[in-house]
């Protein structure tokens, strides 16, 4: 592929270099796969209002996220088996984020640990917390992120339970990844993956492995990550977390106004409207869709981003048109690390970029902090 001209090129090239159980990992919902498409299509549907005889010559897509100056109101997502699309994912898509000047979020279920991806990289990065059953743990797990210098821990609430997602069990995908001839005979068309995963000592789940009790390898580690999600995470486990972290916290898979506000009374600096991709509860609305209505209920007193569905700077437009101060990209980004690696993170943020302040223009704004629910018809 010679010229890359958008994401859409960025995934078409993942899906030709990454093997199919990560890939489709990626790129896949839960049960019809309709809470997953709609994240896009919603979005899509939405039209801009054009502007044209206005001076538009000096334009900023600079604002911050939780205090945090940022280059453009995006961050990097959490995203499980990063490092299973590239060799060393994590820290290279920190890396890139670094660099861009946006922020990098390193998920629990990386294979990069937070003790690597700190000691690869200099700006501080948020990390992503899922609520186990072993409380252990998690203390210890906040305590390396605090130790490493995360400047936010994002908590996870939508994962008390896994959604059923059918490419993953087609693939026989699971933790750890459990090989097929089917997988290893894919495999064998992918050599650049195969070279880069040779080269490096990251192949498991950096942060769980070596730290969780009882957990030394690979084969002890599927039968703790079978019994670890915990199905009774309530709002009092969010003020111990808060208590423990004591640091900047965003609260991640809020969908409805009524639990937005009780996130906004936990005393959490931003949450974000989130169906985790349309990975978890198919059916659910598309985020969105439901944004404007957690906007209007919380917006005046925590931060409300959104994620899901963002693949392009028209995307971060609309999602900002209807209430959202931040963005959180994951699918994007993974195919870019997919496709190029670090060079393909950075495309990827450079091609939204580029859309986000082009379209900005087109609508008549030139400073992303002053765009409203103007920009977009019929809204």
């Amino acid at each position: 592929m010679s010229v890359i001209t958008c994401n859409e090129d960025l995934r078409v090239l993942a899906r030709r270099r990454v093997p199919r159980m990560f890939y489709d990992y990626v790129d896949s919902g839960s049960w019809t796969e309709g809470t997953y498409r709609a994240n896009e299509n919603e979005l899509k549907r939405l039209k801009l209002r054009q502007r044209v005889a206005l001076d538009i010559e000096r334009r900023s897509l600079r604002t911050q996220m939780i205090g945090q100056d940022v280059a453009m109101p995006v961050a990097i997502a959490p995203t499980g088996l990063t490092g299973m699309q590239h060799a060393d994912g994590e820290i290279l898509a920190a890396r890139a984020a670094e660099k861009f000047g946006i922020p990098f979020t390193l998920s629990t279920m990386s294979i990069c640990s937070i003790e690597d991806v700190a000691a690869q990289t200099h700006a501080p990065f948020w990390f992503q917390l899922y609520v186990m059953r072993d409380r252990d743990f998690i203390e210890r797990l906040i305590d390396r992120a605090k130790l490493a210098g995360c400047s936010a821990l994002m908590l996870t609430l939508d994962l008390q339970i896994l959604g059923q997602r059918h490419k993953d069990l087609k693939n026989g995908l699971s933790a750890p990844p459990r090989p097929t001839l089917r997988n290893l005979l894919n495999l064998a068309t992918k050599p650049r993956w195969c070279l880069g995963m040779l080269g490096t000592r990251r192949r498991t789940f950096g942060n769980i492995v070596g730290h969780a009790r009882g957990v030394d390898d690979m084969d002890s580690l599927s039968a703790w990550t079978a019994e670890q999600f915990d199905p009774r995470l309530s709002w009092s486990d969010v003020e111990w977390i808060k208590r423990r972290w004591g640091g900047k916290l965003i609260l991640k898979g809020i969908m409805d106004p009524a639990d937005a506000r009780l996130a906004a009374d936990s005393g959490a600096d931003a949450l974000v409207v989130s169906n985790h991709g349309g990975r978890q509860l198919d059916g659910a609305p598309s985020s969105i869709e439901a944004l404007p209505a957690v906007a209007d209920a919380v917006g005046s007193r925590i931060e409300v981003w959104m994620d899901g569905g963002i693949r392009s700077g028209q995307d971060v437009l609309k999602a900002v048109a209807r209430g959202a101060r931040g963005t959180l990209i994951g699918r994007a980004f993974l195919y870019g690390l997919g496709a190029l690696g670090e060079a393909g993170v950075t495309k990827s943020l450079e091609l939204i970029r580029n859309e986000l302040d082009l379209s900005m223009a087109f609508c008549g704004h030139t400073d992303i902090r002053a765009v409203d629910g103007a920009v977009l018809i019929g809204a």
